[in-house]
């Protein structure tokens, strides 16, 4: 089995970073322009639909308000589509650090390190920055919209 890994720090509290990763609501304002979401599952449409990846949440460990120690902010997607991404888990860690956010990725369970592999690990490079200026406030929008790339 091989894993995408990235690891970024950000200038954000963790509930800032929690929300954009939890929910879909939060991977409209970095990931993909249409997104749907329903019973805790996340539909993201890519390049007018001819491409659909499906995922179902299965564990989102909020940030305690109280302060009190529960284990790291975390949230864990299922995908339940796609030929490579079916059943590989999009994992988003989280701890405070440096007055921010670290940021721990990973993309579980791909099969091989294919060729699509490979060019998933650059666009997950990329969409960890466009994650990390959501957070921070900066307005560079959704990689993937409705029509193509956002870049």
């Amino acid at each position: 089995m091989a894993d995408i890994r990235h690891s970024i720090q950000i200038a954000a509290p963790v509930e800032d970073v929690f929300r954009l990763t939890a929910a879909g609501s939060g991977f409209l304002q970095w990931w993909a322009e249409d997104v749907s979401e329903s019973d805790g599952m996340a539909e993201l449409g890519f390049f007018r639909r001819t491409t659909v990846y499906r995922l179902k949440l299965i564990e989102a460990l909020s940030p305690n308000p109280s302060g009190a120690h529960i284990g790291h902010p975390r949230a864990e997607w299922l995908c339940t589509t796609g030929n490579e991404w079916s059943g590989t888990r999009i994992m988003f860690d989280m701890q405070t650090a440096n007055g921010g956010t670290l940021l721990s990725f990973v993309h579980a369970g791909w099969a091989a390190e294919t060729a699509y592999f490979v060019s998933c690990n650059t666009t997950w490079g990329a969409l960890m920055f466009r994650l990390k200026a959501a957070a921070e406030g900066q307005r560079m929008g959704p990689l993937f919209g409705k029509e193509g790339m956002g870049y």
